[in-house]
């Protein structure tokens, strides 16, 4: 699912609400979160799962194509983890 077909299915779900509001609830909820995880700040959602980021060291890599060594510098990922209630209905457990 994309954004713009998230935002069609909460406004299908919500008559009463316009799209362009809907738009704009979905779309601050993505940039808290963004700006949450830009901070370091870990962002958890209730049975659906929690957004950290995670550091990783400098480190000697290899270029796959040429086989030389190149240095990778340090750098900080996205991480996700399940939570239970989703890795439950994943598996067929609701």
């Amino acid at each position: 699912m994309i954004r713009s077909e998230l935002i069609q299915k909460i406004a299908d779900e919500n008559p009463h609400l316009y799209q362009r509001d809907v738009e704009r609830i979905v779309n601050t909820v993505f940039e808290e979160v963004t700006d949450a995880m830009s901070r370091g700040d870990r962002v958890e959602l209730r049975g659906f799962g929690a957004f950290s980021v995670k550091k990783r060291d400098a480190r000697t890599g290899r270029n796959p194509r040429t086989g030389e060594t190149v240095e990778v510098d340090e750098k900080h990922v996205p991480f996700f983890k399940t939570g239970k209630l989703l890795r439950d209905r994943l598996n067929g457990k609701s």
